[in-house]
């Protein structure tokens, strides 16, 4: 799939309709990631307006779904790269809203920046109220890997929740990322000289396939790190680590390989902000949970389907 072709697409995305199945440009897009399901389930994929711009939206729903997960990404990536997990909830009879973030994907917005992290919770906001007004089905859970875990960690802290609102699932979520008093001094330095800085792509995954498709075969993927967005991360984080504590109690996925995250310091504020956090453990995996090695995906994704109570 060309740049070309998903520039149209995201400029030609229309209002999601939920009467609208996929058009021809999306079936293409769709088959490209590997996210049709169509024949499982009704499938969707449109815009919704968002104040200062648009987000891109998809919606899977089989029949006699008995409940909904929406799910928020990681920076860097988009929705299209979530297949192994939107299979997964179509298999266990959820419904699927998934969005690609302000500067992600078909969403609008400067590539793979933000001048502050409100902006995630505005389009949180957008998203939730159209799920209500679609009438997706009870109850929803939320799922967020690595930064999309920082905006549920953010909403559990600082926002209010919908009644629908059921379990919240964090998967390798940020709040500090490693070494992060290095890229501080960094940003100081380099920050008054540069906008943006080339991404380094690592290996934060055991899926070797994966990590290729991202460096070499998909073309949303931003090749550069805007400043911007690590000035706004600078200013979140004090935001979290001042808040007081609240009484929810979050599920958090965690590999001990990770090198993306300061996991370790992570979790130690998660738990002091959070009433009992439930937390499993993946000794062998990296960052990216969502698109680990299968073996290492089967073992968290049982032990969700039971904290979710998704067993027949």
């Amino acid at each position: 799939m060309d740049h070309a072709l998903i520039e149209r697409l995201a400029q030609q995305l229309p209002a999601l309709d939920l009467q609208r199945p996929l058009d021809q440009q999306a079936q293409r897009y769709a088959g490209y990631y590997g996210i049709d399901f169509s024949e499982r389930a009704s499938q969707h994929l449109g815009q919704v307006d968002a104040g200062h711009g648009s987000l891109a939206v998809q919606v899977w729903r089989p029949p006699q779904a008995r409940g909904t997960l929406i799910i928020l990404h990681g920076y860097f990536d988009h929705m299209g790269l979530y297949r192994h997990l939107i299979e997964w909830a179509l298999g266990r009879r959820l419904a699927v809203l998934a969005f690609d973030l302000p500067g992600h994907g078909l969403s609008s917005g400067a590539r793979a920046s933000i001048d502050c992290f409100s902006e995630y919770q505005q389009a949180l906001d957008v998203v939730l109220r159209e799920a209500a007004l679609w009438q997706l089905p009870a109850p929803w859970h939320l799922l967020g890997q690595s930064t999309g875990g920082a905006i549920l960690v953010d909403r559990l802290l600082h926002g209010s929740l919908l009644e629908q609102w059921a379990q919240t699932v964090l998967m390798a979520p940020l709040v500090r990322p490693r070494q992060w008093g290095w890229s501080r001094m960094g940003l100081k330095v380099l920050g008054h000289f540069t906008r943006q800085l080339e991404r380094r792509f690592t290996d934060n995954s055991g899926d070797q396939a994966f990590l290729q498709f991202i460096r070499e075969q998909d073309p949303l993927q931003s090749r550069v790190l805007p400043v911007a967005w690590l000035r706004a991360l600078e200013q979140w984080i004090p935001r979290i680590e001042m808040a007081g504590a609240v009484a929810h109690a979050p599920l958090v996925v965690q590999g001990e390989q990770d090198g993306t995250v300061d996991w370790h310091y992570n979790l130690q504020v998660l738990e002091s902000k959070f009433a009992g956090i439930e937390s499993f453990l993946l000794p062998q995996a990296r960052h990216h949970l969502v698109n680990e090695q299968d073996s290492l995906r089967g073992h968290y994704l049982q032990w969700l389907e039971g904290k979710l109570q998704l067993r027949d």
